[in-house]
């Protein structure tokens, strides 16, 4: 099996992703069950970054400082706009040109969290969603496309740390 996935980049790249979003969704669905809360591990930018992450791993945008840091930024951005100025047509504009220029400027783009601040403004959800599913998801993201890479690819993941 493993030989295969060698010889097919795609169908290994699928696997990685299917793993690891799976692993969520399962903490999602039994979450309540193991931590006595019921908690949210999915977001839909997530699905991005797996493109990112499994597909293109020696990419800039795929290391984990700027999926880490992309993630928890733009997600903190959306969040204390939302709270100083509220939702409105300018208000998601500039959070996501913030989100978009801190990203910049810290070296840490990664175009799925561009999607952040819009997620957190157009549903209203609270300051805990930095928390859980963003902090936590993406750390687990991370770990899962180490191991992927490192140990059942066998190859180079990450090009570097932070």
């Amino acid at each position: 099996m493993i030989r295969t996935l060698f010889k097919w980049p795609a169908l290994a790249a699928g696997c990685g992703a299917a793993l690891t979003i799976s692993l969520l969704a399962m903490l999602e669905q039994y979450g309540s069950e193991w931590f006595s809360q019921e908690q949210i591990w999915l977001m839909a930018p997530f699905g991005a970054t797996m493109v990112l992450l499994f597909a293109l791993p020696d990419s800039p945008l795929a290391q984990p400082r700027n999926i880490i840091a992309g993630h928890i930024m733009t997600t903190a951005i959306g969040l204390a706009v939302m709270g100083l100025v509220g939702v409105s047509f300018w208000s998601l504009g500039l959070a996501v040109g913030l989100a978009i220029s801190l990203m910049m400027l810290t070296g840490t783009v990664h175009p799925p969290a561009g999607a952040n601040p819009l997620l957190v403004m157009m549903t209203g959800l609270p300051l805990s969603f930095v928390m859980t599913p963003v902090a936590t998801g993406v750390l687990l993201i991370v770990l899962m496309g180490w191991v992927w890479h490192r140990l059942i690819m066998k190859r180079q993941y990450p090009v570097r740390w932070w």
